[in-house]
């Protein structure tokens, strides 16, 4: 049986980690300091590689861990102080010491971590097949991870940190994102205030608010008997109609909207949320059908045929028996759809021309030309996202239960 070589993996391993943890821990203390330097990644590499074969030979399951990863972090910072001739990010220690000795202890305790994490288990011997792909395996799903992570992040970090400044301070350097913590919240929290004073930003959430719930309560009263009865009824077409759902899907809405646009402004639902309120079930229902059919397909149908049998009538079964065993989909059906409707913004665009009723994301546009300052647009894309971010933590656990739901039967 074939046996693979370890040092060479882990040093690559570890350069890996060296290389990604330097990059990120420079971004982040740039933006943070607002400091300008040029991380080593070249240099962090080098070390990461030398820092994993230190744990690869030295940190055994027998030696006391800690102190000896303790040992190796601090050996990377000594290694990138020497090789760096002491100025390892182009700039002296005296410029900025405390973000630079930051910087330097983030990134070595982050790539120790993270290689001691992958090669735990693992020492110098030749190991078998199975083993290095385990290897390869803690690799790949740390690298995911912790990819995802900063890239989801990130741009949130960014614009909630942008929206906290002053113009003056983001005029004098873009590129900091650092914030004043100890200013007055007058000052602090001045875009989110002019926002709801002059930017009529509490109407926009009202107005998101009102036409997004209606969505969910139009997309479920629909969609339940739909999927209920492609799900469980008998009758002609029904195999072609539970797999044609979501052809509707396959017309883009730009397509749609020209023609839409016309004929609302002849019956007079163009410029009024009632016409938003038309257009959002329309597409909510085929996803709503499509997500609802597959979990009544997952009930058991002898509950369903007992209170047939006990005098009930199908309405009632749905109701009382199918719609409490069926709380999940809905509470995940019900997020989704919310989660268009507020979000949505192409048919918000060219259907709302008065301010008084335009949803949050048509308002946020708004927001985004010369005479308005860039922070109260970032504020806004705050406000926007900040609601459904936490209505989406909150449920997520249905979500996953409602998507995952009738993909396994038995």
């Amino acid at each position: 049986m074939r046996r693979f070589q370890l040092p060479i993996t882990a040093g690559v391993i570890g350069a890996v980690w060296g290389a990604l943890w330097m990059v990120l821990a420079g971004i982040t203390m740039m933006m943070v300091s607002g400091l300008v330097f040029t991380p080593p990644a070249g240099l962090a590499a080098f070390l990461g590689a030398l820092m994993a074969l230190g744990i690869l030979f030295f940190v055994t399951p027998e030696s006391r861990k800690f102190p000896r990863l303790i040992g190796l972090a601090l050996l990377l910072v000594f290694g990138l102080l020497m090789f760096g001739r002491m100025a390892p990010f182009g700039l002296r220690l005296s410029e900025g010491i405390w973000t630079q000795a930051g910087t330097m202890l983030l990134w070595a305790g982050l790539s120790v971590v993270s290689a001691h994490l992958c090669l735990e288990g693992f020492g110098s011997q030749p190991v078998r097949r199975y083993l290095y792909e385990l290897l390869m395996l803690r690799v790949l799903k740390g690298l995911g991870l912790v990819l995802f992570s900063v890239f989801v992040a990130l741009p949130f970090y960014v614009m909630v940190m942008t929206s906290l400044k002053s113009q003056q301070s983001l005029l004098a350097n873009p590129l900091d994102f650092s914030v004043n913590i100890t200013a007055p919240p007058d000052e602090l929290f001045r875009s989110y205030i002019e926002l709801f004073t002059k930017f009529h930003f509490d109407t926009f959430l009202i107005n998101s608010a009102i036409v997004s719930v209606v969505t969910v309560f139009i997309s479920l009263a629909f969609a339940i008997p739909g999927a209920y009865a492609v799900a469980r009824l008998r009758f002609p077409g029904q195999a072609f109609l539970s797999r044609s759902i979501l052809l509707i899907y396959m017309v883009p809405a730009i397509i749609l909207v020209i023609p839409l646009y016309a004929v609302f402004s002849q019956l007079g639902l163009r410029n009024s949320l009632v016409g938003l309120m038309v257009v959002y079930p329309a597409t909510t229902i085929p996803v709503a059908l499509y997500m609802l059919q597959g979990y009544f397909r997952g009930l058991p149908s002898e509950l369903e045929e007992a209170g047939l049998m006990d005098g009930l009538s199908r309405v009632q079964v749905i109701w009382k028996i199918t719609l409490p065993l069926a709380v999940p989909a809905l509470a995940s059906v019900s997020l989704y759809v919310f989660m268009i409707a507020w979000n949505e913004f192409l048919f918000a665009f060219m259907f709302l021309d008065d301010l008084d009723i335009f949803t949050l994301s048509r308002g946020v546009v708004s927001l985004n030309s010369s005479e308005v300052p860039r922070q109260h647009l970032m504020a806004g894309a705050v406000v926007a996202t900040l609601p459904v971010l936490v209505i989406f933590l909150w449920f997520e656990k249905y979500l996953v239960s409602g998507l995952t739901a009738g993909s396994v039967k038995g």
